[in-house]
């Protein structure tokens, strides 16, 4: 049996609970794994933007699962020279046992899982991130002993693939969700839509409302990969949404602060804050690889 994670919006609850439940499992046995799923494959990681943390992470998960992984760039292969999508997919299903792919656009991924009929993972494309969040989820329960029945604020650009996927997350599990952004960079008309009225989401312009009751402060980069030329404006727009020490303390006593990284301190987050609450940073930088191991082998039945 082999499944694709395309995205949270497509993922159902339990398939989030199996893998939240199995990235534990994984974390404590590192090391000394009573199977290796991954044996005698070869995994494919198709990668069109930048990466450190995703790539390594399944990388070193694939290779700890007993597979191989083989990476490649758009330049690498013919389709920076104009192959289209589904020759390239049908050429590598048949090679490859599975993709894990980086991209832009959302459509480019389903179209290469449904003309390669490998199983393939969503790494990140311009409309979702569903692997941080999985990961995120983890982090959070592992940190603060569960997710259920917490209040998550994500702050700064409430339009990009993060907060989107978050929404989806909240929309099927059981934790409070607040998107803090100033209007024009809310979520889109069709996102919200397509999402429905979810009484445990809320909405908010103002910063200190957002931060009003949340346990975990989250927030991501302010200026996404391919939208560089923006970057004056975004900054000029988001200066007020930076989580900073006074931002803090208008939060619950103990408030968890969490970065999906790379971090810009000044902008999103300041230098203080991020060094405060820096363990908790990277411990959920490392839950990557624990989190996406668990994806690994749900998505072969492992």
């Amino acid at each position: 049996m082999s499944r694709s994670l395309l995205s949270l919006e497509s993922l159902p609850a339990d398939a989030m609970l199996e893998i939240l439940a199995r990235s534990k499992e994984l974390k404590a046995e590192r090391g000394r794994h009573r199977e290796h799923p991954l044996r005698h494959q070869c995994w494919g990681m198709i990668f069109n933007k930048s990466s450190t943390r995703t790539r390594v992470s399944f990388e070193v998960g694939i290779r700890e699962f007993g597979g191989d992984p083989l990476f490649l760039s758009a330049t690498d292969m013919q389709l920076g020279r104009g192959e289209p999508i589904k020759d390239t997919a049908r050429v590598l299903g048949r090679m490859l046992h599975g993709a894990i792919i980086r991209t832009y656009a959302q459509a480019d991924l389903e179209e290469f899982a449904k003309f390669s009929g490998l199983p393939v993972i969503n790494a990140l494309t311009d409309e979702e991130h569903p692997c941080q969040i999985l990961c995120d989820l983890f982090s959070i329960a592992e940190l603060r002993g569960d997710w259920r029945g917490k209040t998550i604020a994500f702050f700064g650009d409430g339009a990009c693939n993060v907060p989107t996927s978050w929404l989806w997350a909240a929309k099927k599990l059981d934790f409070n969700l607040v998107i803090g952004a100033p209007e024009k960079y809310q979520p889109s008309a069709d996102v919200r839509a397509r999402l429905g009225n979810v009484p445990n989401v809320r909405f908010e312009t103002d910063p200190v409302a957002a931060v009003r009751g949340a346990d975990v402060l989250y927030t991501d980069v302010w200026v996404s990969m391919g939208r560089e030329d923006e970057s004056r404006e975004r900054l000029a727009v988001l200066e007020g949404w930076q989580i900073d020490a006074a931002l803090v303390a208008k939060a619950k006593p103990g408030v968890l602060v969490l970065h999906c990284l790379p971090a810009y301190r000044g902008q999103e987050i300041s230098e203080d804050v991020l060094e405060a609450n820096a363990d908790a940073i990277f411990q959920q930088a490392e839950n990557r690889l624990h989190g996406q191991k668990a994806v690994l082998a749900w998505c072969v039945g492992g």
